[in-house]
């Protein structure tokens, strides 16, 4: 199972446009939640990512999300860059795993708006988590 944890992007132009956004902490917060009550899950750190600092998103990690959605765009936001992910990667020492269905590896570029699935390892190295390249 996936479990997407997202934080509120405020689009103009829908009812929400206005609310202040969720302070990291709240999300670090879903994050453990998801995490306890659906251990064997990949829970991913999904839109308004690219509103979290790299240690907001390193507690995110240590609170138990192993997976990321990465690409220029979300389904309607933008998202955090490649190269900003792959450098948080090797600051926080996650690596890399073969992606699902045999596409290439993180750190090749991947077509716009194609998802590939990529396992990476857990800050502990306890667990194989996963990260999506969108």
């Amino acid at each position: 199972e996936s479990v997407p944890v997202n934080a509120l992007v405020a689009n103009k132009g829908t009812p929400f446009e206005d609310l202040p956004p969720l302070p990291s902490w709240t999300l670090v917060r879903m994050v453990a939640t998801a995490r306890i009550v659906m251990p064997a899950s990949m829970v991913r750190l999904s839109a308004g990512r690219n509103s979290l600092s790299q240690a907001e998103q390193a507690m995110c990690f240590l609170a138990g999300a192993n997976s990321i959605f990465t690409g220029d765009k979300l389904l309607t936001t933008a998202n955090v860059e490649l190269d900003q992910d792959e450098s948080m990667f090797d600051e926080l020492g996650l690596k890399g795993k073969a992606p699902f269905g045999g596409g290439s590896r993180r750190g090749v570029p991947q077509p716009k708006q194609q998802q590939q699935e990529h396992h990476v390892e857990s800050l502990s190295g306890r667990e194989t988590a996963e990260l999506a390249s969108a």
